[in-house]
């Protein structure tokens, strides 16, 4: 049986065509899997795992109907839902794992990771990330009334649909060097993440061994998923 990995579904209301997408594949070729790997923002934004939105619950309805079928299925934050917890874990049956993590797949270490850490020319971004994924950060922000985390979090994304306009592609890109000291400091030869939005399998040699990268595509147009089944993996896009 074959492990899925999907990456940066961004689901949200405004767009319930990537849910009604992602709810098919989680019915089809999901359920036929031996898990499956969300490697974050499967949400356009995650204000807390009390959000009861109708569109929150049938996602969350979906993926428990996957758990209850014996499909595992594993989350990572990423840049939109960091704040994804345990109510969120025991509505859907799912387990969160630490960003990053490093998995034995037939015997081979590989790394799995959102990606968001790999890009770090994005200085601000980085910045960012720095404050808000402290514990004392997400303690404040989850103590405000929900309507108001909902209108910080909208304001949000107006202000990263802005930098991401601003900013010069390559830098919002993962970088080079932070991805040969994450191939050695985890000693592993395959890094599977998203977030960069550019769907590709990355072969190449590290201190003369073979290594890949394999990066997730988004969801915004095509929906998309990564197949790795008996030491080989392959990128497959949904029917549009």
């Amino acid at each position: 049986m074959a492990r899925l990995f999907v990456s940066d579904l961004h689901l949200d209301a405004s767009a319930p065509e990537a849910t009604e997408q992602f709810l098919e594949f989680l019915g089809t070729h999901a359920a036929q899997a031996e898990a499956l790997y969300v490697l974050g923002d499967l949400f356009e934004a995650w204000v807390g795992d009390d959000d009861r939105s109708a569109e929150a619950e049938r996602i969350c309805a979906g993926l428990r109907r996957l758990t209850d079928g014996g499909v595992p299925c594993f989350f990572l934050h990423g840049n939109r839902d960091f704040l994804l917890g345990r109510r969120f874990c025991a509505r859907t049956g799912g387990r969160l794992l630490p960003d990053p993590v490093v998995a034995e797949l037939d015997g081979v270490r590989t790394l799995i990771t959102h990606g968001d850490a790999l890009c770090v020319d994005d200085l601000p971004y980085q910045e960012l990330r720095s404050i808000v994924r402290t514990s004392d950060w997400q303690r404040r922000f989850l103590a405000l009334p929900l309507e108001v985390r909902e209108m910080l979090a909208s304001a949000a994304r107006a202000g990263s649909r802005e930098h991401t306009s601003r900013t010069v592609p390559y830098v919002m890109d993962v970088n080079p060097r932070a991805v040969e000291e994450a191939f050695r400091a985890a000693r592993v030869r395959c890094i599977i993440h998203g977030h960069t939005h550019r769907p590709g399998i990355h072969e190449f040699t590290l201190d003369g061994v073979p290594v890949r990268r394999i990066v997730l595509g988004a969801w915004y147009e095509q929906g998309s998923y990564l197949v790795y089944e008996k030491g080989a993996y392959e990128l497959r896009e949904l029917p549009r």
